[in-house]
């Protein structure tokens, strides 16, 4: 399946649960009131507008910092009791950029969850990792995200799940795409992503997330290396004083959206 390729739901889609981690949460997509926004928030917004008002329900299981197993738990057992038309299951991910993982073990795992997701629910679409060449700390996983996505798609097929396509999102490599700790989508980046998702899902998508950036003017070494340095300081540090903590971006939080409820 292409990545404009779209996957047409057997009927409307009328509700829709999103389960994941922080790329799902939407965290680098800041909302009003301290909450973040977020690819799926944006996607619940487009299914949202093909229907009547208060027509559209949504929920948002997803929590920053959340392992694959952790999601398995907590999530899919809630997701499979609101019984929506429509689930994305981005997860696996925070496994794979932990040393030692195997990506073909995550991968049994994720098969497993979709396999019981797709006895409830109608529609599941999945997601794949982004291609890290550029993303600093992250390129170090690019093979393993590799192979964990050609299991996800593989997957997909075998399930008949749509997929959506990460690594082939060209645009969200551009570092407007990012937030400033190079972990996580910027709003813009998020907002290419719902746009990509709504394609997937056959539904006409007001841009297109294709669409090139306007030309960035050149950077001097000096301060490509200022900014390096503020993120290593800023974001890397913390980042792996948790890791070695053995603590979670995500402890103590909980889902944002946690019942399916109009838009």
């Amino acid at each position: 399946m292409s990545a404009q390729s779209t996957f047409p739901p057997p009927h409307p889609l009328r509700s829709y649960a999103a389960i994941g981690d922080s790329f799902t949460e939407g965290v680098g997509d800041p909302g009003p009131g301290g909450a973040f926004v977020g690819w799926a928030d944006r996607l619940a917004v487009l299914l949202a507008d093909r229907l009547p008002e208060d027509g559209f329900r949504y929920a948002n299981l997803a929590v920053r910092g959340r392992l694959l197993d952790k999601i398995v738990a907590e999530q899919i057992p809630r997701a499979r009791r609101l019984a929506p038309d429509l689930v994305t299951f981005c997860a696996g991910g925070n496994d794979i950029i932990r040393p030692g993982t195997d990506p073909d073990e995550v991968a049994e795992r994720f098969e497993r969850a979709v396999a019981d997701l797709t006895g409830t629910v109608a529609t599941v679409m999945v997601t794949t990792g982004f291609d890290t060449r550029d993303i600093p700390v992250l390129r170090r996983f690019r093979g393993k995200i590799a192979t964990y996505n050609g299991h996800v798609r593989a997957i997909a097929d075998r399930y008949g799940c749509p997929v959506l396509d990460l690594w082939s999102l060209r645009t969200v490599q551009d570092r407007r795409a990012w937030d400033g700790d190079r972990l996580h989508l910027s709003a813009e980046g998020h907002t290419r992503v719902a746009l990509r998702a709504g394609q997937v899902l056959g539904v006409e998508v007001p841009a297109d997330p294709d669409q090139p950036w306007p030309p960035l003017p050149p950077r001097g070494t000096l301060e490509v290396r200022r900014d390096d340095i503020h993120w290593a300081r800023e974001y890397l540090v913390p980042w792996i004083g948790r890791r070695l903590r053995g603590e979670s971006s995500g402890d103590h939080v909980e889902a944002k959206r946690p019942d399916l409820l109009p838009l």
